[in-house]
């Protein structure tokens, strides 16, 4: 069996389980500026705490959607295992993202994996979707919800 139909089948038995759940990070405003810096999206509810805090409901400074949705390969990292012949693993973008809930300048994240599907594209190549939630620490509501598709690359020789 090649290490490409060996990986279809181990994650075919794991459809609609739980793969794994990360680390947590504290999104602080230190990292809300460099996000910021680096994206040039310097509103001001992001970067000016105390206009924040008397302007909004939120008591503060939020972090960017895209900063929590950023932090979901460092969340991969925790969660899933490089297949036996696998080369590479590529972003391919999403089915559905929704930002669900505003997360506060010092807040803890956490992603947590679900596989919805896998598809084998070619000889080399997987496509898996993953369900991410970003989990906010204390807080019932997530900062987001996404199907993440992301392209397994295996070497033709495994």
């Amino acid at each position: 069996m090649t290490a490409i139909e060996t990986a279809m089948e181990k994650l075919t038995s794991q459809i609609g389980t739980e793969i794994g759940v990360s680390n947590w990070i504290t999104v602080d405003q230190a990292m809300i500026n460099a996000f910021a810096e680096v994206t040039h999206d310097d509103q001001w509810i992001h970067i000016d705490p105390e206009r924040a805090a008397k302007e909004t409901p939120f008591g503060g400074s939020i972090a960017h959607g895209f900063l929590s949705l950023s932090l979901a390969s460092r969340f991969a990292y925790d969660c899933f295992e490089t297949e036996p012949g696998q080369v590479m693993g590529i972003n391919y973008g999403f089915n559905k993202l929704r930002f669900l809930t505003p997360v506060k300048a010092g807040s803890r994240l956490r992603g947590r994996f679900t596989l919805n599907s896998v598809d084998q594209r070619s000889p080399s190549q997987i496509l898996r979707e993953t369900g991410l939630t970003v989990e906010i620490e204390g807080s019932d509501r997530p900062a987001l919800i996404a199907d993440w598709l992301g392209m397994i690359v295996f070497d033709t020789e495994s």
